[in-house]
């Protein structure tokens, strides 16, 4: 019996300091930040160059998590079902969130309910190219690219990278401003989209400053036009406003968002981290590489730019006349 005793005395004594260790485990998880493209894409290198600074940062071990599929929506679903204790993070664009739940009956999240902003990352820009070869070296401007598409019947076709996106309800406001029989062709994905505008199999096509660059430099393709709001710093291109287009000033915004419920003390903290990597220059510069331009903000500065985009995006969806799917 007193041998009994003394074992139950020992297994009280060791319990709390096991249970307290598992929670101390518990709350040193590593944070995973959900992608929700391939890994090896634009975004997946955003997320590990993030991942890689924000580590020493919190003090915790960051890790990426790439759940790819219908533009981001999968992710979405993922970190609506996590719980809200900090250890599950999104990197998302305003695609996903501004885009998607307007143009989807069924998208399985609603951002302004299930989702907490964190930080901005940065804004990614999309080109209007051209393939000179095709259109000729004389096509210089939107308008230009319109008058060779009417004299060209049916020819007209400008690549996209994705089905209901802005770029391909942006050929709807383009018909409107130029009077052409223009005409979205939908890819998946950039890199298809430019093989094939390359190859001459379409004449024009709108994609991530990071899939055009490279061939613009080379001059195999010519830059017409950037959305956003201004010029971008180093292009002496036109944006679409200035080409005579409204509607299309809203670039696309890129940021870490968390599940609804998560502490305000993890908001704070992690948003302090997310600055802190986005404002170094060695993250700056990589980005820069890959088409991003690096940009901070507060949670409130995030949720008014994804609102301001879910306003842009709304009239895109309207003026094409799209109906949610």
């Amino acid at each position: 019996m007193k041998s009994f005793i003394a074992s139950l005395a020992r297994c009280l004594v060791v319990l709390p300091v096991a249970l307290a260790a598992q929670s101390g485990a518990a709350q040193e998880a590593p944070v995973r930040i959900l992608v929700g493209f391939p890994a090896g894409g634009v975004t997946d290198v955003v997320a590990r160059l993030l991942a890689k600074g924000m580590q020493p940062e919190l003090a915790r071990a960051v890790i990426v998590e790439n759940r790819p599929g219908a533009g981001g929506q999968i992710a979405a679903q993922v970190l609506k079902a996590a719980r809200p204790d900090g250890n599950t993070l999104f990197l998302t664009n305003s695609h996903t969130t501004a885009m998607i739940p307007l143009t989807s009956l069924h998208p399985g999240f609603d951002p302004e309910k299930d989702f907490i902003p964190i930080g901005l990352v940065g804004t990614m820009p999309n080109f209007f190219v051209v393939n000179p070869d095709i259109v000729g070296t004389n096509v210089d401007s939107l308008k230009a690219f319109s008058q060779w598409a009417r004299e060209k019947p049916g020819r007209g076709n400008i690549g996209v990278p994705a089905p209901a996106s802005a770029p391909e309800f942006s050929v709807s406001l383009l018909n409107k401003a130029f009077g052409a029989d223009l005409k979205a062709v939908t890819y998946r994905g950039d890199a298809p989209m430019v093989q094939d505008l390359l190859a001459g199999q379409i004449p024009a096509g709108i994609c991530a400053m990071a899939a055009a660059l490279p061939h613009v430099r080379a001059g195999k393709l010519k830059l017409l036009a950037v959305d956003g709001p201004e010029r971008l710093a180093g292009f002496d291109v036109p944006t679409y406003a200035e080409r005579g287009v409204g509607g299309l000033s809203d670039a696309m915004t890129i940021g870490i968002v968390a599940p609804a419920g998560i502490s305000p003390v993890l908001v704070t903290k992690y948003n302090a981290a997310i600055n802190k990597v986005v404002a170094s220059k060695a993250f700056r510069d990589r980005v820069a590489e890959s088409g991003i331009i690096a940009s901070t903000g507060t949670p409130d500065d995030m949720a008014r730019i994804t609102e301001a985009s879910r306003k842009a995006n709304a009239l895109l969806v309207k003026a094409a006349g799209y109906q949610p799917q």
